[in-house]
């Protein structure tokens, strides 16, 4: 038998398939259209409850799970499939320690997802740490001098002097547009949303030496960065290191997290 009942202003359906209660969000504050969409909600629970008296395969649960989550973000959806991907294909988990806590909390919170929603009885959850170790690499003075020196490129030059004296990430300076940006600051596209990168004397100097703004990828940038680290003999450097930098000096002038 199932129920609908109300929590937080949503409405929520329930009901009991193989002696387990499986619950499922009905998005909706309005009750009218709730019990509208309730009898297709207990189908899809019912007719995804087949499928995993069948055995189903992790394959088969990461294809419901990504196509159940369809207000992720682009960045998110697109790790969730790399990550869900690999695992799918046998390939095995990285050896930074970072990453491999990543890979294992996304696969796990799959498994989670199916046992929540009732798709399997057992989870196969990887074991390990999910938090993984903090990076806390920062650039010396001689380091970030050796970047504006060496890097020849001048619009890869460019783009690093800009993370460099704005702080911003790599997603956010690719998506500067030249209608965004005023003076002294741009509005974004950031991890969680829009938000605001200012702009000192010496980024204002290098938007304004720039005839076309970036359109490199995410994977060009990274790898790009870090070919020109290696052969300037700057060793365990990452383009985001350049953010982390930049707060540092921050903190070291006296300003607050």
């Amino acid at each position: 038998m199932a129920s609908l009942y109300k929590n937080n202003n949503i409405w929520y359906v329930s009901i009991i398939i193989n002696k387990q209660r499986i619950t499922k969000s009905l998005r909706t504050k309005n009750r009218k259209i709730a019990y509208e969409i309730m009898p297709s909600t207990l189908s899809k629970i019912i007719e995804d409850s087949k499928l995993s008296n069948n055995q189903m395969t992790f394959e088969e649960l990461s294809k419901h799970f990504l196509a159940s989550n369809k207000h992720w973000s682009n960045n998110t959806r697109l790790l969730y499939e790399r990550i869900l991907s690999n695992c799918n294909e046998g390939a095995p988990l990285p050896t930074n320690p970072t990453s491999r806590a990543i890979y294992i909390r996304h696969i796990n919170c799959c498994w989670n997802w199916g046992i929540k929603n009732g798709l399997i009885e057992t989870a196969n959850k990887l074991p390990g740490d999910t938090v993984g170790i903090a990076r806390n690499r920062v650039f010396s003075n001689s380091e970030i001098n050796t970047l504006k020196n060496g890097i020849m490129c001048p619009n890869f030059n460019s783009f690093v002097h800009l993370a460099y004296y704005t702080g911003a990430r790599s997603s956010e300076i690719r998506s500067l547009r030249r209608e965004n940006i005023k003076d002294e600051y741009a509005i974004v596209q950031g991890k969680t949303g829009p938000r605001m990168v200012k702009f000192n004397l010496q980024a204002q100097m290098v938007l304004q030496a720039q005839n076309e703004l970036w359109d490199y990828t995410k994977d060009f940038v990274s790898h790009k960065f870090k070919k020109e680290c290696r052969k300037l003999g700057i060793k365990n450097a990452r383009f985001h290191d350049l953010r982390r930098t930049f707060g540092y000096n921050l903190i070291k002038q006296g300003m607050s997290i």
